[in-house]
């Protein structure tokens, strides 16, 4: 059973967060397409602190996508400061930066990703098996969250055998595996029917309430309603920074 947090009188959490977590300072991010340089982003300001549902919003080219992949730790900025836990990005070598997208920050992604001949448990095994844990423990642990997430009775099933759901929650369980305290998801409802869709966002909330930071990345409103904080992107800079009432 998960424990009732503390709420605003709406029936929503509310929280104060904790520590930042992820600071960001004038992150600038270009891109040489042939002759043209594209401006991603144009001096990004942005800070997200730990225990925080954060939604990123903002329509197709305004850098939410570059966004998303700079605090996934999956880029770098051309300019500007990216601090993850006090510590410089730019100035991680390539198992720095490994470690942290292996263990501090699980990733959803709206296609799934997931390896088409694999079992669902295989599939969550997937993140213990690059952080070195052994056969019975990698069991042991895709195990007990594929039961947290409700799959314990398609563990054995491949992603062709599950509905989309399904292979959403499992990537959800392969995403929470190693323990992160991050967890960013990108559109994690976009291939989902509503229904579906909002029961994926109601695990997210569950998870929120357990202490998790989340972030979603999304271009839909009722997507983005979920959050306790918006960030609004258009063309490379942050329009609006909200918390929701």
């Amino acid at each position: 059973m998960i424990a009732q947090p503390a709420t605003n009188g709406h029936g929503r959490d509310y929280r104060s967060p904790g520590p930042v977590v992820i600071e960001i300072e004038g992150v600038t991010k270009l891109y040489q397409m042939g002759e043209e340089t594209v401006h991603a982003l144009r001096g990004v300001n942005v800070q997200v602190h730990r225990n925080e549902y954060l939604a990123i919003m903002g329509p197709s080219g305004s850098g939410k996508s570059t966004l998303m992949n700079m605090l996934g730790c999956l880029d770098t900025p051309t300019s500007g400061k990216y601090l993850f836990s006090g510590k410089s990005v730019s100035e991680m070598d390539d198992d720095e930066l490994a470690d942290i997208r292996n263990r501090e920050i699980g990733f959803v992604f709206q296609t799934f990703n997931l390896l088409p001949r694999s079992t669902s448990l295989a599939n969550v095994e997937l993140p213990l098996i690059y952080a070195g844990y052994g056969p019975a423990e990698r069991r042991e642990r895709a195990s007990q969250v594929l039961h947290n997430v409700g799959l314990g009775d398609r563990m054995g099933h491949k992603p062709n055998e599950l509905s989309g759901g399904q292979r959403q929650r499992v990537a959800i369980a392969r995403a929470l595996v190693n323990n992160p305290s991050i967890i960013l998801a990108d559109e994690p409802t976009g291939n989902l029917d509503s229904k579906t869709g909002e029961e994926i966002m109601q695990l997210l909330e569950e998870l929120y309430v357990q202490g998790n930071t989340i972030i979603v990345v999304t271009h839909e409103e009722d997507i983005a309603r979920h959050a306790r904080r918006i960030v609004r992107l258009r063309d490379g800079l942050i329009e609006s920074d909200l918390r929701q009432s």
